[in-house]
């Protein structure tokens, strides 16, 4: 009787025990662009494990939003800076050379390096312009165009009187 119930017992489905660090670590996850689905994966439990995690722990879920609201901020950003013209300032490395002559009277040539502070112009990119402005106003800037929406316009051919051109004029 013992065997048949420690049998049973072992076939019993144990629900993951929840971690306090998976708050921390579910917030790195997110920031790296992870999905439910990758959390899923990544903490090997199932979606409605992960949906029962978010409504029970709420610094669970708060570190998900977080995490994920950051990422998305980010990626924005990183967009608007592409989508528009901008100068950045740049340390760059430049030799100097000087040429002076010595007491008696011997050219002498010394090199140095130094690190000088460059503006450089970087100019918009045209797909994060493109992307942008199709995301934020898509009945505006959308490639597609309901012909039906617009009217109809008259088209008017001139195939002229079938005669030379030139004969017309000497006519008239």
């Amino acid at each position: 009787m013992k065997e048949a119930q420690s049998t049973v017992a072992s076939t019993k489905i144990r629900k993951p025990r929840y971690k306090k660090e998976y708050p921390h670590q579910a917030y790195k996850l997110c920031l790296l662009g992870a999905t439910d689905k990758e959390l899923e994966t990544f903490f090997g439990v199932s979606s409605s494990t992960l949906t029962r995690w978010k409504k029970t722990h709420d610094e669970f879920n708060i570190q998900i939003i977080k995490g994920k609201k950051a990422a998305d901020m980010e990626v924005a950003l990183s967009l608007y800076n592409a989508a528009i013209d901008r100068v950045i300032t740049t340390k760059q490395a430049i030799k100097c050379k000087e040429i002076y002559y010595d007491d008696n009277g011997k050219r002498v040539e010394k090199e140095r390096i130094e690190v000088v502070e460059v503006e450089k112009h970087i100019p918009a990119d045209f797909r994060s312009q493109q992307f942008w402005l199709k995301n934020r106003n898509p009945q505006q800037w959308s490639d597609k165009h309901d012909e039906a929406d617009e009217p109809q316009k008259d088209i008017l051919l001139n195939l002229g009187s079938g005669q030379n051109p030139e004969a017309d004029e000497a006519v008239g």
